[in-house]
């Protein structure tokens, strides 16, 4: 791990509170929108310093909902995701350059369907605080947006029907990895993160 992420408090994403939505064309017609659920990962971050910040995410594809069965199994086929040969989606992080407050640019590479790619997501910290529920852990929590090109992963059936452009919506939970040290009680809004 680099030096500058070695001290960064360490936290584990929550695969509950944690969910991938992605919106594609339907033949000029509509947004098809899927979801996928149980995302699971690490993450060193302190709100004070972006650049320590380090994410290792993986994605379950099998996972994927469109919102009916058919079009279930055929994202999941071997034409499209391949989830067969390919189950998981991982994205590793490199580099986060805050851009405002509460605010960065992380980018990293995208392993999708056996190919790896460049990818940078805006993310916003929504929240760093102890949470309401018990058993109180602290917890941050993250929306972040991206646009990838499916063809640059492989996924190049049926282009007159499935656009390239895909973008990514994310909605992430973290709680502080239970081997970290504990912080104090004081909470931060977003508003006030670095």
């Amino acid at each position: 791990m680099p030096a500058s992420a070695k001290d960064a408090p360490s936290w584990v994403l929550d695969p509950v509170h944690t969910r991938v939505m992605f919106a594609v064309s339907h033949a000029g017609f509509s947004q098809a929108l899927g979801t996928v659920s149980g995302s699971t990962g690490t993450l060193v971050f302190d709100p004070d310093d972006w650049a320590r910040t380090r994410l290792d995410a993986t994605v379950p594809l099998e996972r994927v909902d469109l919102g009916d069965p058919s079009w279930n199994r055929a994202a999941l086929a071997q034409r499209l995701l391949d989830t067969q040969a390919h189950p998981l989606a991982r994205f590793t992080s490199e580099s986060a350059i805050p851009t405002d407050d509460g605010q960065a640019s992380v980018c990293g590479e995208l392993t999708l369907r056996g190919g790896t790619r460049p990818l940078c997501m805006d993310v916003t910290v929504n929240a760093v605080k102890r949470h309401p529920m018990p058993p109180f852990r602290r917890t941050a929590g993250f929306s972040a947006t991206a646009v990838l090109s499916r063809s640059h992963f492989g996924i190049v059936a049926w282009p007159s029907v499935i656009g390239d452009e895909v973008t990514i919506r994310i909605e992430a939970e973290a709680v502080r990895s239970r081997l970290a040290e504990p912080e104090p009680e004081q909470e931060q809004e977003p508003g006030a993160l670095q």
